[in-house]
């Protein structure tokens, strides 16, 4: 599989700019894989695929308000400051995305808010845009963090070209989000309402939950022809006993177990066992899917749609099958699914 098998034409009213009113009544695609047949549903009707016994594997992580906006000494410049991953929380060391990235050098220093009582000096290059900050604040450290919290804001990816309203900070979230450290949302969990939860579980459907703090090498394009060559960004990523026990014995019982975005997928497929069974994880994972791979522990799975030429679609192709995979987006267009984070969604049965 090449990279150039994955293109296909979208057209830029189908990326959507914001959320379905209500997070259950998205446009759901419904497509059985053995068949090939394709429904057209609305993600409410999700209840409807599943019994008593069957799991759904959601993951936990939350997203953090990750973008600041910063000014630069002297100039006053105002810098965008993309917070990815602390690395020393005594030092308060951050690695970061700047932009614009080219008046950033080593030894520059911003500052965040009116007051001016965050600041941030640049002490590394570690990529074109990337910087590693350190971060100068006079406070605790958990006072640091409610300030940081406090001056960044949701970090919408950069397809939405609104700004950030008020509604997204809760909108941009699962509903069952736990465990900060996510700069990007888990999106398919964002279709998930509290009604739709309660209603799988009187229906008998068990959950298991899984942490992946998402990170931006999710978005991150493919620039090499020759698939394998391509490398993931690591994430962290934690599986407890709980969670593998719900799995495997669903498992044993021939049960559906439904993956909730491509992130739980990914993550399900680090911790393998040799017997095919899931292991408890705790570290990080790079793991890229692309066809033809063999899924160890998912028979389902709930995605969004998304980009051309991105992994996340490459992990659809591999768990749908090609072909099917370029019927159903072909569909996906002349139906006006909505694509993208905010956009529709798609079960993979």
């Amino acid at each position: 599989m090449k990279l150039s098998n994955f293109n296909f034409e979208l057209p830029t009213e189908l990326l959507a700019e914001y959320p379905a009113e209500n997070r259950d009544e998205s446009k759901l695609m419904v497509i059985h894989k053995d068949t090939g047949k394709i429904e057209h549903k609305m993600f409410k009707d999700l209840i409807n695929y599943f019994d008593e016994g069957d799991v759904m594997v959601l993951n936990n992580t939350k997203v953090f308000p990750a973008r600041l906006f910063g000014n630069k000494e002297k100039t006053g410049a105002r810098i965008e400051v993309f917070l990815l991953r602390e690395l020393n929380q005594e030092q308060r060391l951050w690695d970061v995305l700047v932009d614009p990235a080219r008046k950033i050098r080593i030894g520059n220093k911003l500052y965040f808010g009116d007051d001016e009582s965050v600041v941030a000096e640049v002490i590394d290059n570690t990529t074109s845009r990337g910087r590693t900050l350190r971060f100068l604040y006079d406070g605790s450290y958990i006072d640091f963090r409610r300030k940081l919290r406090e001056l960044g804001e949701t970090p919408l990816p950069k397809y939405i070209k609104r700004g950030v309203e008020p509604e997204d900070e809760e909108r941009y979230q699962t509903i069952y989000a736990k465990y900060e450290g996510a700069v990007a949302a888990p999106t398919a969990g964002l279709h998930f309402s509290k009604h739709l939860l309660k209603r799988l579980e009187i229906k008998g459907v068990d959950f298991a939950e899984v942490t992946l703090h998402v990170g931006l090498g999710t978005f991150n394009p493919v620039e090499v022809e020759d698939l394998s060559k391509h490398k993931m960004d690591s994430e962290e990523l934690v599986i407890d006993e709980k969670a593998t026990e719900v799995v495997n014995n669903a498992q044993k019982e021939k049960k559906k177990i439904c993956a909730v975005g491509t992130t739980v997928m990914r993550g399900l497929e680090s911790a393998v066992s040799s017997g095919h069974t899931l292991n408890t994880f705790e570290g990080w994972t790079n793991k890229f899917i692309f066809p033809p791979y063999d899924f160890s522990i998912a028979n389902c799975m709930i995605t969004n749609f998304h980009l051309p030429k991105s992994t996340l679609l490459m992990m659809v192709s591999a768990f749908m099958g090609h072909d099917l995979m370029k019927k159903a987006y072909k569909q996906a267009i002349l139906e006006g699914y909505r694509f993208y984070s905010y956009g529709d969604a798609m079960l993979i049965i």
